[in-house]
């Protein structure tokens, strides 16, 4: 597939359902630049739209969402100081944008879901995977951490969910994901639509302004809001930990194919 294709479609059905897809197959649908800024323009426009009812988040091909694409993150590593912060303002704004959305929000998992891919579905209403998807928040295998996504990461799965898999990078089945909350029905690969178009449905059955009331009534009371003071700490950790020594090792181990140097079996 060329690059010259968009890295995230959009298409709104007669119903007001958006279907947001992820669109860089020939890489697992990694992440780069192209598609963070794509996802927080597209996230916005639709939040402002009021045709929309519903947005669907899928990925295109055999997996929804590899995490970074490190090739990039490794080009992005060498630029200034000023330029990765940029790059980790808007990753960060990418998530925040799609967890403060009023408009109820469904994603559809199969195959990865790896680092960033989990922060998009913790910051969803509604997860349904596959039984062969599978997991990890995997950051720190790289010399990297998670930040932007782990204020959503705490809130949809718990603290001390996170202190183990955001700390060990251990990937888990669909079967666990649905037992820490980060996912809510797990079914065949072949039913994800099927599944997810119920979900849909009823959705649609529901008064737009109770629904989007609802959302803002549970950020509220339930402190969901991640505040403009926060996300701005939050980047400028995630981008001054991208140009440590620790990140390129981690970087160039995952190139070579090999364990990090910080590893002694």
């Amino acid at each position: 597939m060329s690059e010259d294709q968009p890295s995230v479609l959009c298409d709104i059905d007669r119903r007001g359902v958006a279907t947001v897809t992820l669109n860089r197959p020939h890489v697992n649908n990694a992440y780069n630049g192209d598609m963070v800024q794509q996802l927080l323009d597209g996230t916005r426009a639709l939040a402002a739209n009021d045709d929309v009812r519903v947005i669907v988040l899928k990925g295109n091909g055999k997996h929804f969402q590899a995490g970074a694409d490190l090739a990039w993150l490794n080009d992005v590593r060498t630029g200034t100081p000023e330029e990765n912060l940029a790059v980790s303002v808007r990753t960060t704004d990418a998530v925040r944008e799609l967890d403060q959305c009023m408009k109820p929000t469904v994603a559809l998992v199969q195959g990865a879901c790896f680092g960033g891919g989990t922060g998009i579905l913790a910051a969803c209403d509604v997860v349904i995977a596959s039984d062969d998807a599978i997991f990890s928040i995997a950051e720190v295998r790289w010399g990297l951490h998670a930040g932007p996504i782990i204020p959503q990461l705490a809130a949809a799965i718990g603290p001390r969910q996170v202190r183990r898999y955001a700390i060990t990078a251990e990937r888990f089945d669909a079967a666990t994901a649905e037992k820490l909350g980060l996912v809510h029905t797990v079914c065949a690969r072949d039913a994800l639509d099927e599944t997810g178009a119920r979900i849909v449905d009823s959705i649609l059955m529901n008064g737009p302004g109770a629904v989007s009331e609802t959302k803002r009534i549970l950020f509220e009371t339930s402190d969901l809001y991640i505040g403009d003071d926060l996300a701005a700490r939050l980047a400028e950790g995630h981008s001054q930990q991208r140009q440590t020594d620790e990140a390129a090792e981690g970087l160039l181990s995952f190139a070579e194919k090999r364990n990090a140097a910080w590893y002694r079996s």
